[in-house]
């Protein structure tokens, strides 16, 4: 991050802003739409990246997650085959991305069950919400003790 960029917003900020955006569809396949509208519009993993290290398992369909810590933050991209997967996976990704890991560690994600995210995925992709989670949370405690 150069020293004119500003940072990203807390991840309560977030929270409440997501929860809000998410709290205003009336139907839960307009959220589901929304959010993979919003993984179509994300940038694909580069291909040298799409290795065997990054790729998360116990998924149904492919999926790389890259975690890297930089300069106090923890950031995170992620690429799937499936564009669901892609947009529960993003969701988490975008979320966490350029947050410190104590504000990372100090809010999972259960926010996302006041909103009906979970209730609505099938048990595969709530499976992929979870080792999501893992892994930004694996990041950000191996960042914490740097």
């Amino acid at each position: 991050m150069s020293v004119d960029a500003v940072p990203p917003p807390p991840l309560a900020a977030r929270r409440d802003a997501l929860l809000a955006r998410l709290g205003g569809f009336r139907h839960p396949q307009e959220r589901l739409q929304w959010l993979v509208e919003q993984a179509r519009q994300r940038p694909a993993l580069a291909a040298e990246l799409k290795t065997e290290a990054n790729r998360v398992p116990g998924c149904l369909a492919n999926l790389w997650l890259v975690a890297e810590s930089c300069e106090g933050r923890c950031h995170f991209q992620c690429d799937s085959d499936s564009q669901i997967v892609r947009a529960v996976a993003g969701l988490l990704c975008d979320f966490y991305s350029g947050a410190p890991p104590a504000e990372i560690l100090a809010l999972p994600p259960d926010f996302l069950e006041e909103v009906g995210i979970n209730q609505h995925l099938t048990a595969n992709r709530r499976n992929v919400l979870s080792r999501v989670w893992e892994r930004i949370r694996a990041c950000a405690q191996a960042a914490a003790t740097l």
